[in-house]
C-alpha cells in the first residue's frame, strides 16, 4: 500500500471535519468550509510521489477559499490539478469564473486567489475527485504560460487530456498494491504528464525539455497498443505511422522509454496476458477459445498455442481446465 487513508466514520462525529481539514492543509493553504461540518462525512487517500502528491477525495458540500491576505502571508508556490468525478464546481480564479461538472479538470495556483465550492442543493450530495500537487518550479514551462490555463475548464476527453485521467484513476484504484519503492517513479510520470498535457493546451511543446517529450510519446504509444490489442492489423509500422513517427525512431524509443522490450514483443506479451486472464474468468466459461484470442488480435491457432505454452509452460485448454477447477 501506498500512502495513507482517511475515513471520517473512524473518528467521532465531532472531529471528522476539523480531521479532514487538518489532513487538507498539509497540501493545500485555504480556509475550508462547510455547512455539513456538524455532520461530516468524507474519504480521503493522499499519496506522497516524491515531491508530489496525489489524492483522491469524496466529501460532502465544501467551500475553499484562499484571498490576497492568505496569499501574501504565505505561498507554497504550488499548482493543484483536479479531476471532478461526481458532483458540481464553480470556481473563481485568475480573473475567471468557471463551473465544472463530472469529468472536468481545472488548474489552481496557491500563488494566487481562488474560491472553489461545490454545489449544495442541501441533499448531502458528495462530491468526489482525483487530483495532483506539483511544486510549480517542477513543470518545465515557463509560469505566464502556466498562469493562462488558471481557472478554466481543460481538455480531459481527447489526447494527452485522456492519458492523465487514465493515469490518476488507475493510480487511485492500484494505490493498495503499489509499494512505496515505487513512489519516486510515478511522481516523475506525473510531472511528465501534465507538463506535456498542458503544454500541448497551451501550444508551447517547443518549451518541453526532449526528454520530457519522449518519455510522454513513449507513454501514448503503450496507452494506444493497449487500447488496439483487437486489432489484428496492430503491428510496428502501423503504430509509427499513427504517431507520425519513422519505424526507427520507434524502435528506439522501445529501446530507451518502454524498457528495451521489442513493440512486437509487447504486443504479443500484452494479448497473450488478456487472454490467459479471461480463461480464467468463470463467466467466460462458455466462450470459446478461439473466439477469446481472436477477440485480442489472434487468429492463427497453431501460432497462438505454441506462444501460450511458451510463456506459461501449458495449452491455453490446460490453463483454463486448471484456473477453473480452483474457483470456488
Amino acid at each position: 500500500m501506498i500512502g495513507t487513508a482517511f475515513l471520517s466514520e473512524d473518528v467521532p462525529a465531532e472531529d471528522r471535519f476539523d480531521c479532514w481539514r487538518e489532513l487538507l492543509c498539509r497540501t493545500r493553504s485555504s480556509e475550508v468550509i462547510s455547512h455539513h461540518a456538524a455532520d461530516f462525512h468524507a474519504e480521503h487517500r493522499m499519496m506522497e510521489l516524491g515531491p508530489v502528491t496525489v489524492w483522491s477525495s469524496s466529501f460532502l458540500p465544501t467551500r475553499f477559499r484562499r484571498d490576497a491576505r492568505m496569499v501574501r502571508q504565505f505561498d507554497p508556490e504550488m499548482l493543484h490539478l483536479s479531476l471532478l468525478l461526481h458532483g458540481e464546481l464553480a470556481l473563481v480564479h485568475s480573473g475567471q469564473a468557471q463551473a465544472f461538472e463530472a469529468g472536468d479538470i481545472h488548474l489552481v495556483s496557491s500563488s494566487q486567489p481562488y474560491d472553489l465550492q461545490s454545489a449544495d442543493t442541501g441533499h448531502r450530495q458528495a462530491v468526489q475527485g482525483i487530483g495532483v500537487d506539483i511544486p510549480a518550479e517542477a513543470l518545465p514551462l515557463p509560469a505566464h504560460r502556466i498562469t493562462a490555463a488558471l481557472g478554466r475548464g481543460l481538455p480531459a476527453r481527447s489526447g494527452l487530456g485522456v492519458l492523465v485521467t487514465q493515469f490518476l484513476t488507475g493510480l487511485e484504484k492500484q494505490a493498495d498494491q503499489l509499494q512505496p519503492s515505487d513512489a519516486p517513479r510515478l511522481g516523475s510520470v506525473a510531472v511528465d504528464l501534465v507538463s506535456a498535457w498542458l503544454a500541448h493546451v497551451l501550444e508551447a511543446d517547443a518549451a518541453l525539455p526532449p526528454e520530457t517529450r519522449q518519455r510522454t510519446l513513449a507513454r501514448r504509444i503503450q496507452s494506444f497498443i493497449q487500447h488496439n490489442l483487437h486489432d489484428p492489423e496492430l503491428t510496428p509500422p502501423a503504430i509509427a505511422a499513427a504517431h507520425h513517427i519513422s519505424l526507427s525512431y520507434l524502435h528506439k524509443l522501445a529501446r530507451e522509454q518502454m524498457g528495451g522490450e521489442p513493440i512486437a514483443a509487447s504486443i504479443r506479451r500484452r494479448r497473450l496476458e488478456a487472454i490467459h486472464r479471461d480463461l480464467a474468468d468463470p463467466t467466460q466459461r462458455n466462450m470459446p477459445i478461439h473466439v477469446i484470442a481472436a477477440r485480442w488480435g489472434i487468429f492463427r491457432a497453431s501460432d497462438f498455442t505454441r506462444s501460450f505454452r511458451a510463456r506459461y509452460g501449458l495449452s491455453p485448454k490446460d490453463h483454463r481446465a486448471h484456473a477453473l477447477s480452483e474457483q470456488p
